[in-house]
């Protein structure tokens, strides 16, 4: 039987797919973003401590050099410290070999957790945080019902940064609509360079039915960006960016086209191609929308 019990469907990034997946809360305790659909048909509720640490256990008989633990689901960081210290304590007492649990966070989560807090979960292997920043308009964070201002997005990653915790942030590419694509394409890199993050990963908006901004979609209120526009989109982004030491990549199912860097070594280059294909637009390099996932 296997160990481990999942309530509905279960995300986790591209990096997380070789990790073992403990789901230690359900859904995501803000469900609001217009864009997503990923945690609607749950309620957000966290699991018993006993419950997770009787599954640990049992995965440690199964997987005992299991070396990565990924928390789901949509923002794990919510619950408080003293119930992730005991989490964390009890996956290193029982995989000798773990090398870094990691989760996802929002932004109200970091703004919740002391510097202190943080350094003491990254001392308990905590190596890793996913931050959804989506954009670094205020406007569109608004539209958008992400429930942080850039400000805060801002203050929550620099305490991550601060407890030397790596952070791997993502932005939406297109979430602002053909008619603010400027904005959020200046707008997200001026954020992201305050941030500076370890990891950028670049997504591209797609338009599920049942969302709010699929029926903004539909009534003709939010028009979409086309395969190019969206490319447009990335390379006015990667121009304004001065990350120091950042690994990007756009090479997600929902992308229409395959991009990884050093930013600090291969902006030139990437930038380079990016103008090349704008300036051919090539029949068939573009991933089909058929084949464009979550």
């Amino acid at each position: 039987m296997f160990p481990l019990k999942y309530e509905g469907d279960i995300y986790r990034p591209p990096s997380e797919a070789k990790s073992l997946i403990l789901q230690a809360t359900v859904g995501c305790s803000h469900n609001r973003c217009t864009f997503c659909a990923m945690y609607k048909a749950k309620k957000y509720r966290e699991r018993e401590l006993e419950e997770l640490k009787e599954e640990i256990d049992a995965a440690g008989r199964l997987w005992p050099q299991t070396r990565r633990v990924f928390l789901a689901d949509g923002n794990a960081l919510a619950m408080a410290t003293e119930k992730l210290r005991a989490i964390l304590q009890h996956l290193m007492a029982t995989f000798p070999s773990l090398e870094r649990v990691a989760l996802y966070a929002n932004p109200r989560d970091l703004l919740e957790k002391e510097v202190a807090e943080l350094a003491e979960l990254r001392r308990l292997k905590l190596g890793m945080i996913y931050l959804g920043v989506e954009s670094g308009s205020r406007s569109v964070l608004q539209a958008v019902k992400k429930g942080a201002t850039p400000e805060e997005i801002a203050r929550g990653a620099a305490r991550v940064k601060k407890a030397g915790i790596p952070l791997s942030v993502t932005v939406i590419n297109g979430l602002a609509g053909l008619e603010g694509t400027e904005e959020h394409a200046r707008e997200s890199a001026r954020l992201l360079n305050e941030i500076d993050p370890e990891y950028l990963g670049l997504l591209s908006l797609m338009i599920i039915p049942g969302t709010s901004l699929y029926r903004e979609v539909m009534a003709g209120r939010f028009t979409p960006l086309g395969p190019w526009d969206m490319i447009k989109e990335i390379r006015l982004m990667v121009e304004q960016l001065s990350l120091s030491n950042c690994v990007f990549r756009a090479n997600h199912a929902s992308n229409y086209l395959p991009l990884k860097a050093i930013l600090s070594r291969d902006r030139a280059p990437l930038l380079a191609l990016l103008d090349e294909l704008l300036k051919s637009k090539t029949e068939g390099i573009l991933r089909s929308e058929h084949h464009r996932r979550l």
